[in-house]
């Protein structure tokens, strides 16, 4: 059952989460996961949550996703993603 990393991303630095961006999709590729939104326009529809920059990823399972998330190569591009931004995450199963 494919799984879903949903990000919103408050960017802090921009030079420096370009930095990140340059290297992160490395990461997910190698993980089987790939982008489906990437920071495009996002507009609240109902409730309090502010889309900031909106990121979706797709990987093929709820470990998979995790396997990335938890991943050697993915260390150092998220130690930038953490130093350039304030992030808010999550990984949902799909149906």
């Amino acid at each position: 059952m494919a799984a879903y990393v949903i990000l919103n991303i408050e960017v802090t630095n921009p030079e420096r989460f370009a930095e990140y961006v340059k290297v992160a999709g490395a990461t997910v590729a190698r993980y089987e996961g790939k982008y489906l939104a990437r920071g495009g326009k996002a507009e609240k529809l109902e409730g309090s949550w502010e889309p900031l920059r909106f990121v979706v990823l797709e990987f093929p399972s709820l470990q998979r996703a995790k396997e990335w998330w938890a991943s050697e190569e993915y260390r150092h591009p998220k130690a930038l993603r953490q130093s350039a931004s304030t992030t808010n995450m999550i990984v949902v199963e799909g149906v």
